[in-house]
């Protein structure tokens, strides 16, 4: 199909701003300028900005339509328009398709949360009780356990290499009452308890547990959303325990956080009363810190020294 001819646009080259602010940017544009839609001044004249935005926006929906109609592989042969074709009433129109689609999973995905968190907090038909270290037994659905983690689909199906239970109970001792709680709140409705900012202490420590929780069973989605909390609020005085907890559930985009926050305050961190206790439990991570202390500095001197090396002739 040939491609449609588009007439040309005219780019206003924007000049140097006059003195007493009498030229405003984008006023001769049609589409930014504040008389667009009363007065239009040269049909296609457009400002830079508005030109370089709108084929941002068309090139963003040409590949990610390309990409759906190819299932994700991204194949340029398709047939959606391209940037040669698609105008900006093709490309808001969309953008409305977009929203619209939006709109839906996101009534689809209340509808499934607010159904499988009922059942859970009411307690619907419960087959099984969880078993904290500290605590009373928590009810949920064997369906559920078994659906969000793997290991907890072998534990369930009698998998004798996952230690399967011997009745309708599991036991989790490594984790306390309400950190079991959180993590059965999760693996119902996806979503972690807070209001999605830096989490307080408690939060935090909570979050460490169910970052090692999601480790063990294998729950990926809770385990991502674990580490985006816990690396958005890495401070100098948390930095020793997040390291110890990202490297127990071997976290290493949690580890890379950690050890630039310990890096960038070395003084305040090392020299800490907690840091003795930590080299007590952690040798290990005390050698990655020394070293990369050492290595921080030598490449500090080493650029320091290149201008002294050089010799006027």
């Amino acid at each position: 199909m040939a491609a449609q001819q588009l007439p040309a646009v005219n780019i206003i080259a924007e000049p140097e701003p006059e003195p007493r602010g009498r030229r405003r940017r984008g006023m001769d544009c049609c589409i930014c300028s504040p008389m667009a839609s009363k007065y239009r001044l040269p049909r296609n004249a457009i400002c830079a900005p508005c030109h370089e935005g709108a084929k941002a926006i068309i090139g963003f929906l040409c590949k990610d339509g390309e990409q759906e109609e190819d299932g994700g592989r991204g194949s340029v042969a398709s047939m959606k328009p391209n940037s040669s074709t698609m105008g900006l009433k093709d490309a808001w129109e969309q953008v409305k398709e977009m929203r619209a689609r939006e709109e839906e999973t996101n009534q689809r995905a209340a509808f499934l949360q607010q159904g499988l968190a009922s059942a859970w907090e009411e307690g619907l038909h419960t087959d099984i009780l969880l078993k904290p270290g500290t605590g009373p037994p928590i009810p949920a659905h064997k369906a559920i356990l078994a659906a969000r983690s793997e290991v907890f689909r072998h534990m369930l199906s009698g998998d004798e290499r996952c230690k399967a239970p011997a009745g309708d109970s599991i036991s989790l001792p490594e984790l306390s009452h309400d950190e079991l709680s959180l993590l059965l709140a999760f693996l119902y409705t996806g979503a972690l308890e807070g209001d999605g900012g830096v989490p307080d202490p408690k939060e935090r420590r909570l979050h460490y547990a169910l970052l090692v929780a999601a480790d063990k069973y294998d729950v990926p989605f809770l385990r991502r959303a674990c580490e985006a909390r816990l690396a958005a609020g890495v401070e100098p005085r948390n930095a020793l325990r997040t390291l110890e907890v990202a490297e127990l559930s071997s976290s290493a985009a949690l580890m890379e956080r950690a050890m630039g926050t310990v890096l960038e305050h070395a003084e305040e961190v090392v020299f800490s009363a907690e840091y003795g206790e930590f080299a007590g439990r952690n040798a290990g991570l005390c050698v990655e810190i020394t070293r990369a202390l050492l290595a921080a500095k030598m490449s500090t001197t080493r650029t320091t020294k290149a201008p002294s090396s050089i010799v006027m002739q």
